[in-house]
């Protein structure tokens, strides 16, 4: 046998392996791809299809083409609109706000100090409580006549506040309950963080007189960056679907002051059975939202290579 024709028989062998290796992948991955497909590619396919179709209730499918038509009732409908700047005012009072004291909590936890590990564990209980429950414990709490927080307040003299009663305050009592549910899930990735941060750095800081706050503005944030971008992408994510919250407190009042978007989408389509609006409604929340998380995964992979 020739040296030429060994070579083209190990050729043959390696890329024999190959081909076996991932097929062998892609047949592990079948079950995921499958289970993708059916929870979430094949609904937003059908949204999608609604979103340009006329909806037929008779047989509950959707009939003619409409073109672009349900995208243009959905661009004029004011209500619509509104919904979406709501949504955005509460994006940017909550997000900022929780981020900052999820990793503040986290700095404090992650110092030696008796009976921390007692409030890490409590901090994990807002994080198990179902989105409706939250709500309707904090409206109990907030409750201007029997609520505890409006009898706390009342003892050093604080007139009772109607938190859900006021356009303002309506928004701001459900930042504060969203930021009780979402601040322990960015207090244990913060904690995750800073405990793999290479303990040398610090304690070079320590040889050379650095105090607390040199060493958490020139060492822990710059190398905390990327994380704290990742992760204010992470709750992005999860904010914009806000629903639970306000239908357990506020359902969307008064007025259109918490009106977010999605509780807007659900009024369209399951009460007002306006599916083909909704739908394109929906789409263009979706491209909205994949555009701005387009936006800040680039933003944080500029922040990180920065640094």
């Amino acid at each position: 046998m020739t040296v030429e024709s060994l070579k083209q028989n190990r050729s043959r062998t390696r890329r024999g392996a190959v081909v076996k290796d991932v097929i062998s992948r892609w047949t592990f991955m079948v079950p995921a791809i499958v289970l993708l497909v059916a929870v979430l590619a094949y609904p937003l396919l059908y949204t999608l299809q609604i979103s340009f179709s006329d909806f037929d209730l008779a047989t509950f499918a959707p009939s003619s083409w409409a073109g672009t038509g349900n995208y243009e009732d959905a661009l004029g409908d004011e209500n619509f609109l509104n919904s979406l700047v709501v949504t955005g005012i509460y994006l940017v009072l909550a997000l900022p706000l929780q981020i900052v004291l999820g990793f503040g909590i986290a700095f404090l936890l992650n110092a030696e100090w008796r009976g921390r590990g007692v409030v890490r564990a409590l901090f994990l209980i807002p994080m198990v409580v179902a989105p409706v429950v939250s709500g309707g414990i904090w409206k109990i709490m907030l409750d201007p006549l029997w609520g505890v927080v409006t009898w706390f307040l009342g003892l050093f003299g604080v007139q009772p506040i109607d938190w859900f009663g006021d356009a303002g305050m309506a928004m701001i009592s459900i930042v504060i309950i969203d930021t009780w549910r979402s601040v322990p899930f960015v207090v244990l990735i913060a904690a995750a963080a800073m405990l793999s941060l290479p303990k040398d750095v610090f304690e070079a800081a320590s040889v050379d007189g650095a105090n607390w706050w040199q060493t958490l503005k020139s060492i822990s944030l710059p190398m905390l960056a990327p994380i704290i971008a990742a992760t204010f992408v992470v709750r992005w994510l999860g904010a914009v679907k806000m629903f639970d919250v306000v239908v357990a407190t506020t359902n969307g009042g008064p007025g259109q002051a918490t009106n977010v978007v999605n509780l807007y989408i659900y009024r369209q389509a399951f009460q007002l059975l306006e599916f083909s609006t909704s739908s394109a409604m929906a789409i263009i929340v979706l491209v909205i939202t994949m555009v701005l998380t387009f936006v800040f995964l680039w933003g944080s992979k500029k922040l990180e290579d920065r640094l």
